[in-house]
């Protein structure tokens, strides 16, 4: 039974995001080579969030029948369009900063998240810090040196270790003869990450709130559709942008849309709920050793020493906030498990005794 409590809590989670990471690098690889092709970015957030929202579109049925679960009130409603409204401008900017830049500059900047989801986490008390305690010394450094190693990744580009002549994939010429715009690119991939870890944050409080992924998910999926579809209306009308024919395209959307709107949101959502946000915040540093490391296999590009060298330091502070994650929860259970027995329940009593006798 412990065994199976321990992969539920602690395996379960680290391998799902850990996953859910590769899937967003591919994703947006895939969708890099859609939008160098014509498709409309746009247009690609109303239909992938619509076919996730389709998806899961018997959840909210299924949960109202839980007899464990409150009505899904106007409040709660509310708070998921609240955060459909901080998600669609998340992805809208988001994607506006790869068409300027690359997949590669994206899962770069993505290392502020857990700096600014750490910051948040304790402005709104869900996370504890004192500084001499060794489990919160091991988030704050882990969190520092897992960021500076991504940027060692991304700043620092070295000899080549292994230099992989043929692409695998036929796209990778198309991905290389662009000439983006990084500045441009990167100020709004820097406010997408921006926003991410306030999402983090409500997505957290509504779960508290209805524990229910799947019907959360769905109405978030939905109203960022509905206001993805809203803005593109107001900007490009009924062009022809809306069409989108078999091809790249259309294999990027439907992609998104089940492994990433779908799948990826209630992941993340459940790890949320389960392990809250800076734990979840902490897997994005991983996502440009991931990059690399696909960008290696799958485009053709050479793997070079700072990359090597980058993906080592994110290890190291990636596995030390865990290991902080862990002892925290470790004297967190044992707290409790303290609390429950029998002889720290005698000392109320005893002392209501003396009380009344006083």
């Amino acid at each position: 039974m412990a065994g199976r409590n321990y992969c539920v809590r602690d395996v379960l989670p680290f391998t799902s995001l850990v996953a859910m990471e590769c899937v967003n690098v591919g994703l947006n690889t895939l969708y890099k080579a859609a939008t160098l092709k014509g498709m409309n970015y746009l247009v690609f957030i109303v239909y992938a969030y619509a076919i996730a929202a389709l998806l899961l579109l018997p959840s909210p049925f299924i949960s109202c029948r839980s007899r464990v679960l409150p009505p899904l009130s106007f409040s709660i409603l509310s708070k998921i369009g609240l955060l459909g409204l901080i998600g669609s401008s998340s992805q809208i900017m988001g994607f506006t900063g790869i068409n300027y830049s690359s997949p590669t500059l994206s899962s770069a900047i993505s290392n502020l998240t857990p700096a600014f989801t750490f910051i948040l986490a304790i402005i709104f008390r869900m996370e504890r810090v004192a500084m001499k305690r060794r489990s919160s010394q091991a988030k704050v450094l882990g969190t520092i040196v897992s960021i500076a190693g991504a940027f060692v990744v991304t700043l620092y580009k070295g000899p080549p270790i292994i230099i992989v002549s043929s692409p695998s994939l036929l796209f990778n010429q198309s991905l290389q003869s662009t000439h983006p715009n990084w500045i441009l690119g990167g100020i709004l991939l820097t406010a997408e990450y921006i926003l991410v870890p306030l999402w983090y944050i409500v997505q957290t409080q509504i779960m508290k709130e209805y524990p229910a992924e799947m019907t959360v998910v769905f109405f978030y999926n939905l109203s960022v559709s509905i206001i993805a579809a809203i803005v593109a209306l107001f900007t490009y009308g009924a062009s022809c942008s809306w069409i989108i024919r078999p091809g790249l395209a259309l294999a990027s959307i439907v992609c998104s849309g089940v492994f990433g709107s779908c799948l990826n949101n209630t992941v993340h959502t459940w790890a949320l709920h389960l392990k809250g946000p800076v734990f979840v915040a902490m897997f994005k540093p991983l996502s440009i050793a991931i990059a690399v490391a696909m960008g290696a296999m799958f485009l053709g590009d050479a793997l070079h020493l700072g990359s090597l060298i980058g993906a080592m330091i994110i290890s190291i502070g990636f596995y030390t906030v865990m290991w902080g994650k862990a002892k925290e929860e470790l004297t967190e259970d044992y707290g409790a498990s303290t609390l429950g027995s029998p002889s720290t329940q005698k000392v109320p009593l005893l002392q209501s005794y003396k009380d009344e006798h006083v």
